[in-house]
C-alpha cells in the first residue's frame, strides 16, 4: 500500500509538471549575409540579404537597421522594413537597394576585372527587429558577419 501511494504521488507530480506548459524554446540572434549583389544600370546596388533564424522557434522579423562595409572603406547604411515570418532554423531573404560610394563601386569593378578568381570582402552589422513566437513583444537582435563576394559566372553585374 505504501509503495502504491508513492507511485501515485510520483505520477501526479509528473502530470502536474507537464501541465505547467510547453518548454520555452531557445532564442538566438539571427545571422545576416549578402546572398546576392546586383549592380543596377543606374549604379545602385540591389542587395539580397539572407536572414537566418538561428532560434528553435519561429520569429516574425519586421525591420533591419545596420551598415555595410566593403573592404576597409567607409560603410554605408542598410535600412529596410518588411514582414517576414521565418520558421525555426530556416532563412529567408529581403531585397533592398543601396547607393554605394564611388570607392565601393571602384573596388567592385576591380574584382570584376579579375573574373571568378576575384573576391571582395564585406562586413554587415547592425540589428534586426523580431518577435520570437513565445514572446509578446518584438525586440532588437544584434548581428555581425563578414564574408566575400565574387562575380557570378555567366550573369553580368551579379556577385555572390
Amino acid at each position: 500500500m505504501h509503495r502504491l501511494l508513492r507511485v501515485a504521488v510520483l505520477l501526479l507530480t509528473t502530470v502536474g509538471l507537464i501541465a505547467c506548459g510547453p518548454p520555452k524554446k531557445s532564442v538566438f540572434p539571427p545571422s545576416v549575409s549578402i546572398q546576392q549583389l546586383k549592380v543596377l544600370p543606374d549604379g545602385e546596388w540591389q542587395l539580397t540579404l539572407r536572414i537566418q533564424n538561428n532560434s528553435y522557434g519561429e520569429m516574425d522579423f519586421t525591420s533591419l537597421d545596420g551598415q555595410l562595409q566593403v573592404a576597409e572603406l567607409v560603410p554605408i547604411r542598410l535600412h529596410s522594413t518588411f514582414e517576414l515570418d521565418i520558421p525555426a532554423l530556416v532563412g529567408d531573404v529581403v531585397t533592398l537597394d543601396v547607393l554605394p560610394t564611388a570607392q565601393m563601386a571602384t573596388a567592385l569593378k576591380a574584382v570584376n576585372a579579375k573574373g571568378s578568381a576575384g573576391s571582395l570582402a564585406y562586413r554587415v552589422s547592425g540589428s534586426a527587429n523580431a518577435k520570437p513566437e513565445q514572446e509578446k513583444q518584438a525586440r532588437d537582435f544584434s548581428f555581425s558577419g563578414n564574408d566575400a563576394l565574387s562575380p557570378t559566372p555567366g550573369i553580368p553585374n551579379t556577385y555572390r
